[in-house]
C-alpha cells in the first residue's frame, strides 16, 4: 500500500471515529505529560540528583552504588521536628531488617550541615548518613518539596514505594515484607502522602 493511500485510508477513519480518535489522542497526551514529568512511578529506577552528596567525611556517593540489595533512603533535616521523630524508629528498621540498607540524606545547607554530627551522636542515629541534598533535590527526584521523605528501592533501584511526610513503622515495614517475601500479596500503595 502506499503512503497516499495509507494517508486517505486514515483520513477516512478519523472522519469516522472522531470521538475515538479524541479519546486516544488525549490518552497519548496523557501518557506523554506523564513520561516527560520525571515523575518518579513504580518501575522506575530513582535517578542520580544533580547535587553532588557526600559522606560526612567529605567522600562522594551515588545512588546507584546502593544497587545491589534492597534500600530506604530517608530525607532529612537537622531542623525538621519530624525528621528526629523518625530516627529512632529508622534504627529500629535497620535492626529489624539486616538484609536491607538505609541510608538518611540530609538536604541541610551550609548554615546548618555542621549541626549533623551533633545531632547523630545525641539521637544514637546510627544509619549512613550523606548530606548535599536540598529541597530542589527533591523536586528533581519527584519527591515533594518537605522532609522528611522516604523512598524504597528493590535490589535493582527500582521504587517500591515512596512516602511523603513522616513514616511511621508499618508504613515502611509493610513495603519492605511485601518486598523480602517475593512480592507475593497485595502491593502496598506505591505512593502515600502522610500530613506532617
Amino acid at each position: 500500500m502506499s503512503a497516499n493511500r495509507v494517508n486517505v485510508f486514515m483520513e477516512v477513519l478519523r472522519k469516522e471515529n472522531t470521538r475515538y480518535w479524541a479519546v486516544l489522542n488525549i490518552v497519548f497526551a496523557v501518557l506523554f505529560l506523564l513520561a516527560s514529568s520525571g515523575a518518579l512511578g513504580q518501575g522506575q529506577t530513582l535517578r542520580e540528583p544533580s547535587a553532588a552528596l557526600t559522606d560526612l567525611q567529605g567522600k562522594r556517593h551515588l545512588i546507584k552504588e546502593l544497587h545491589g540489595m534492597p534500600v530506604v533512603i530517608n530525607f532529612w533535616a537537622t531542623w525538621c521536628v519530624p525528621c528526629k521523630d523518625e530516627m529512632p524508629r529508622l534504627v529500629k528498621l535497620q535492626e529489624r531488617y539486616p538484609k536491607v540498607r538505609f541510608v538518611a540524606i540530609s538536604i541541610d545547607n551550609a548554615d546548618t550541615r555542621a549541626k549533623i554530627p551533633a545531632l547523630i551522636a545525641k539521637r544514637k542515629f546510627s544509619l549512613t548518613v550523606w548530606q548535599g541534598a536540598s529541597a530542589d533535590t527533591l523536586k528533581e527526584l519527584a519527591l515533594g518539596e518537605l522532609v522528611p521523605a522516604t523512598v524504597i528501592l528493590d535490589a535493582d533501584g527500582m521504587l517500591v514505594g515512596r512516602i511523603e511526610g513522616e513514616a511511621s513503622e508499618k508504613d515502611i515495614a509493610s513495603r519492605l515484607d511485601w518486598l523480602l517475601n517475593g512480592r507475593q500479596g497485595k502491593q502496598p500503595k506505591l505512593v502515600q502522602k502522610n500530613d506532617w
